[in-house]
């Protein structure tokens, strides 16, 4: 029987349809961000600059304006250009390291920069985006050819070998932007590449047994590094390893030793946090000067201004988003958009517990921005480019429907 006029037009408006609570949670967010940034750019000197806070707004324009682009994508399309699109991050992450801003390398000590007049862009960023995207096509991949096998009915042995391979494949395609990222001196970036590759392993679908080896080995490595920090730093030298970043980590393990060098940023920031005390000292009231806080420290700006409660507030929204992402993903039983919203969330929540604990001291500092709240466009249209990718996911599925 045919379907009814207003059958067909409810359809219609229910492709339309996009996730509500992650649009509210990204308006709460960016409302957080813009008014952060306007009271430490702007009030904390008096009456500073508004620039920071112009370019804050004008990345979430462009933002947004990106969300709505990626959101109509479907995974057909998505398969066909991810390949092109992993090509051209890894040319521009090529490119960088011949024309990277110089003045940028002198301050932070990283070859990650292009800048074109006032405006600096971050290749590394927006590659994180291509990456999880071209995982999520090998993810799909390999479970489309284990269905074939009925993996389940296979011996130990032979999954196994089935999924060293994959995995194999997995760090061929994931070397590659490592290597050239740490070629650039930005050894943040990297363990972010390895937050993502560690979450799109687990949602993957692989044996047990390898998910627990992957683990071990990353906790090797790290255990590994922090004795070569501490007992042989001449190998890490030779590693590659800069003067500051084993600042960063002697900051990390003694905050208030030489607070007017290597730990006056942390050092700051744990004093900043600590005297917003429950309900903060206001907004725009500053006592304690911290530096680089529009951007990496800007977690001790939420905690002098709004104390406990406002710092509680923000992480209550970032465990709804995350929520909200998983939910989404895994009602689309697709193992492509299930591992690609499990590598955004693996990137987020890093991202998340590294600046809130490198801000507070559990952890060293490395430069790793807070999600949609610090000052930057690339980090910004990156983690708004996979929320409109998350966003197709519901949005595909009910234009599909409409169609049938």
């Amino acid at each position: 029987m045919a379907r009814s006029r207003s059958q067909r037009l409810k359809k219609v408006s229910q492709a339309k349809s996009i996730n509500p609570t992650i649009i509210a949670l990204l308006l709460a967010l960016m409302a957080m961000s813009v008014a952060v940034i306007f009271a430490t750019t702007y009030l904390q000197f008096g009456g500073g600059s508004l620039k920071p806070t112009l370019m804050q707004i004008f990345w979430y324009v462009v933002s947004f304006i990106a969300i709505v682009f990626v959101m109509q994508i479907d995974k057909k399309t998505f398969y066909r250009f991810v390949p092109v699109l992993y090509g051209f991050g890894i040319f521009l992450l090529i490119l960088v390291l011949f024309f990277y801003d110089r003045q940028q390398y002198t301050l932070f000590g990283a070859k990650s920069w292009f800048t074109i007049g006032t405006l600096s862009f971050q290749p590394s960023e927006i590659m994180k985006f291509f990456y999880i995207l071209m995982m999520s096509r090998l993810v799909s991949e390999y479970n489309q050819r284990t269905e074939a096998l009925n993996y389940d009915a296979l011996p130990v042995s032979k999954q196994l070998k089935w999924d060293f391979k994959f995995i194999g494949r997995m760090i061929l395609w994931t070397a590659v932007p490592v290597v050239l990222i740490l070629l650039q001196n930005d050894f943040g970036t990297t363990l972010v590449f390895m937050m993502i590759f560690s979450g799109m392993i687990f949602a993957s679908g692989v044996n047990w047994r390898i998910i627990l080896t992957i683990a071990l080995i990353i906790g090797a490595i790290f255990a590994g590094l922090l004795f070569l920090v501490i007992y042989n730093r001449d190998l890490l030298y030779h590693l590659g390893f800069q003067d500051y970043q084993f600042a960063r980590i002697d900051s990390w393990l003694a905050p208030f030793e030489n607070t007017r060098r290597e730990s006056y940023q942390l050092s700051q920031s744990i004093k900043a946090i600590g005297s917003g005390q429950w309900l903060g000292k206001g907004f725009g009231n500053f006592e304690v000067y911290v530096p680089v806080r529009e951007s990496d420290m800007i977690f001790s700006t939420i905690g002098e201004n709004f104390g406990f409660i406002g710092s509680s507030l923000l992480i209550l929204l970032y465990f709804l988003l995350i929520l909200t992402m998983i939910a989404i993903a895994y009602e689309s039983y697709d193992s492509f958009y299930i591992a690609g919203t499990a590598g955004i969330v693996s990137m987020i929540l890093f991202h998340i517990v590294e600046n809130i604990g490198m801000s507070i001291g559990l952890l060293p500092l490395t430069g790793i921005p807070l999600p949609f709240i610090s000052q930057g466009g690339s980090a910004l249209l990156t983690n708004m480019l996979c929320m409109g990718f998350v966003l197709s996911i519901q949005y595909n599925q009910n234009r599909s429907e409409a169609e049938i």
